[in-house]
């Protein structure tokens, strides 16, 4: 039979491993994540963009600019929180 130290270190090796396996698949989600929020980022760009050409000069453009500018900065800050305890912050954030 064994003993409660093999017990212990049976479960201790278990819980390792499954450690080991949850940190693997944080790992991946972190990379879909910033590959997610990358596009996106890059998607309100080219929206913001177009919006731009497409109004012109006008005051609403002006406030629409300003949210969108807000938008993209609270975006730039959530990315940063996400992979703050990494260190890999997208070089677009």
């Amino acid at each position: 039979m064994e003993t409660d130290n093999q017990q212990g270190e049976k479960r201790f090796e278990n819980f390792g491993k499954r450690v080991d396996q949850f940190m693997g698949e944080l790992d991946e989600a972190t990379v879909r994540l910033q590959k997610e929020f990358g596009e996106r980022f890059e998607e309100l760009k080219v929206s913001a963009e177009k919006l731009k050409s497409e109004a012109g000069n006008s005051e609403r453009w002006k406030e629409v600019e300003a949210s969108l500018k807000r938008a993209g900065e609270e975006l730039g800050k959530a990315i940063k929180a996400a992979f703050k305890s990494k260190g890999d912050v997208p070089p677009s954030a």
